[in-house]
């Protein structure tokens, strides 16, 4: 900046916050200013409309706290690099590793190995999988549904024969008891024997210090409705009951750090969800300092102990099976605010996950997604580039706030495991995600494409499992509580849709006539609204321009023997015009009025019972349309 424009800036007085208050209630006008501009999120965070210096009074050093970066990551110095992670399922050893080196040519560097329950391993298998890739340089993740201490023991025994340098070696083998046993109401074995499990894999794991073999998977919670207070309070009972029950077994603290890997799921709220992952840094940082102070462990430990290793994941709750392609803008801002907020590697689900197994096409995008955030948005340059930002800063701190009080309240019912079999967690989880998922059917949040702009020609003709549906839900046996079980918050709409798609596989697919008439303006609004309604559902929408008179819009809707009328005009006209409408239409189409009138009433006593409009709500209104027509609901929830 040059002298020039030095002195033009020095004519700008500085404004106080006093000054800005006081312009913003006088534009109000006397309307309540809390109503008007803060925003209250799920948690109780109250959002200002704009934020400055003082509200970081008492957060001085807050990002200087934040421990960046973990023991098998980069730190603050070396920039914001993160590892690209794509899965890959192990059917056939040959076929994943062939998989695992062309996406390695094609920028992954972190490969995700899942095996079903069902593979056959042999004592091949390891090394067919690995061959020719460089395991100094690329992380490599196993997600095995048993049998972890038997193959890290083969693991072991193949990369010291392949003389791999053991603090180069990255990746896990990571147990997760605790999230089991949420997912599932049981534990594998029991309690004890799979508590016993976690530790002798770390112990097999001892020569390879940056193999994480204990998983806290806050992302169980994400895809279940949490908030991001709640994710982040629950994962960090859960990190600390591991602490609590293995250094009963004899597990040294300082060795059980190092081992934890946070699986974090990413929602669409893109500050909040940046905020979020700064925040879970300073949350195990305070946690590992009370650990620090009742064990009188020396300050340089703590600080050590504080690097925590974060791998995030697209969110399924975020997700929807209609108009997918917005599945890829939603993951795109979610990846930015999880990268921006520190995450050491980053899963990017494909765009069609909620309906189909991934191919090669969905694949690719959701890769390039990130390569497009690396090589040509530069995201890796800079290390938390949201510090100092008034917004987040006060954000971040919120949520550390919040979320240690719920930590604490977890505590004093004895933990995790116990605040989970009494129904605590479970209480507080759904008090929130049936909160969230209210405002999706009420309007309150808009979803494109599903509440708000849905595609008319997006229909589904074809058998899908959910992903919530999976291998998620039920145990095969009786829980012995309530399970975590994992949703979409648009999964209640969609599913009608999804009825309304496979009945008109073999019926007529119901149509909604629009009857416009009247009033131009309020007609061709109410007209809008209504489309936008009943396309929600998947009806066919009979749109015209306005109709002469009511006369010719009569006519035109007995023509096109729509399943829906709607009449469409102002609320000064409805009281002549729907009673003359409903004794036309009333034996052959459901006669909807759109809007409020005040002559509701009135109309209702003559036999006209169906009116849409802002308040109404969109989900169980829609319901009793296809009750009316025969349309049942098709329910993928586990």
């Amino acid at each position: 900046m040059n002298e020039k424009d030095i002195n033009l800036f020095s004519e700008f007085l500085p404004v106080s916050t006093e000054a800005w208050e006081a312009q913003i209630r006088a534009d109000l006008k006397g309307a309540d200013y809390e109503k008007k501009l803060i925003w209250k999120t799920d948690d109780g965070i109250q959002i200002k409309p704009y934020y400055r210096k003082e509200d970081l009074i008492g957060l001085e050093g807050l990002t200087t706290k934040i421990p960046h970066g973990s023991a098998a990551s980069n730190n603050l110095a070396a920039g914001n690099s993160w590892l690209i992670r794509q899965d890959i399922q192990v059917e056939n050893v040959s076929i994943a590793n062939k998989k695992a080196i062309d996406l390695i040519s094609k920028g992954v560097t972190s490969i995700g190995f899942k095996f079903s329950q069902n593979f056959i391993r042999n004592d091949q298998s390891i090394s067919d999988l690995l061959c020719k890739i460089d395991l100094e340089s690329i992380e490599i993740n196993f997600l095995l549904d048993g049998d972890h201490l038997v193959f890290a023991q083969d693991l072991v025994l193949f990369l010291s024969s392949q003389k791999i340098d053991k603090q180069k070696f990255k990746g896990s083998i990571a147990l997760d008891p605790l999230g089991f046993y949420a997912r599932k109401g049981k534990f594998i074995i029991n309690e004890s024997a799979d508590l016993l499990q976690v530790k002798l894999l770390s112990e097999v794991l001892t020569d390879f210090p940056t193999i994480h073999s204990i998983a806290v998977n806050g992302c169980n919670f994400t895809n279940a409705g949490a908030s991001a207070v709640q994710e982040l309070a629950f994962s960090l009972a859960i990190g600390a009951e591991y602490f609590d029950k293995l250094t009963d077994l004899g597990v040294s603290f300082a060795d059980l750090s190092p081992r934890i890997r946070f699986n974090l799921g990413i929602a669409g709220n893109y500050f909040m969800e940046l905020a979020k992952h700064r925040s879970v840094r300073l949350l195990w940082a305070r946690l590992m300092s009370a650990y620090g102070e009742s064990l009188k462990i020396d300050s340089d430990s703590i600080v050590r102990l504080s690097e925590i290793f974060i791998h995030s994941e697209t969110a399924l709750w975020n997700k929807t099976l209609y108009d997918p392609h917005i599945n890829i803008l939603r993951t795109q801002t979610e990846a930015m605010s999880a990268i921006l907020g520190g995450a050491d590697s980053l899963t990017i689900l494909p765009f069609r996950i909620s309906s189909s197994t991934p191919d090669e096409f969905t694949e690719r995008i959701a890769r390039n997604q990130q390569l497009l955030l690396q090589y040509e948005a530069h995201f890796d340059k800079v290390a938390d580039p949201a510090a100092g930002s008034y917004y987040i800063e006060t954000l971040t701190n919120e949520i550390v706030e919040k979320a240690w009080d719920l930590f604490l309240k977890i505590q004093d019912l004895d933990g995790y495991l116990a605040a989970l079999k009494n129904g605590f967690i479970q209480e507080q989880l759904r008090e929130i995600s049936s909160k969230r998922l209210d405002s999706v059917s009420s309007r309150l949040d808009k979803v494109l494409g599903i509440n708000k702009f849905p595609d008319p020609l997006d229909h589904l003709s074809f058998e899908f499992i959910d992903q919530t549906s999976e291998a998620f839900g039920l145990s095969d046996r009786e829980p012995e509580n309530e399970t975590i079980k994992p949703k979409r918050r648009s999964q209640s709409l969609e599913s009608m849709r999804y009825a309304t798609d496979r009945f008109s596989i073999s019926n007529k697919r119901p149509a909604v006539f629009l009857l416009a008439v009247g009033d131009p303006i309020l007609s061709a609004a109410r007209a809008q609204f209504s489309a936008e309604f009943f396309g929600v559902v998947g009806y066919e929408i009979i749109h015209s321009d306005l109709f002469s008179s009511l006369d010719v819009g009569l006519t035109a809707a007995l023509e096109a023997q729509p399943s829906v009328v709607v009449l469409c005009s102002s609320d000064s006209e409805y009281e002549e015009m729907a009673p003359v409408a409903y004794s036309i239409l009333k034996n052959k189409s459901i006669f909807v009025v759109a809007g409020a009138p005040d002559c509701a009433e009135k109309l209702k006593q003559m036999g006209i019972k169906q009116f849409i409009n802002k308040k109404s709500n969109l989900g169980s209104t829609l319901a009793k349309f296809n009750r009316k027509l025969g349309i049942n609901k098709i329910d993928h929830e586990a």
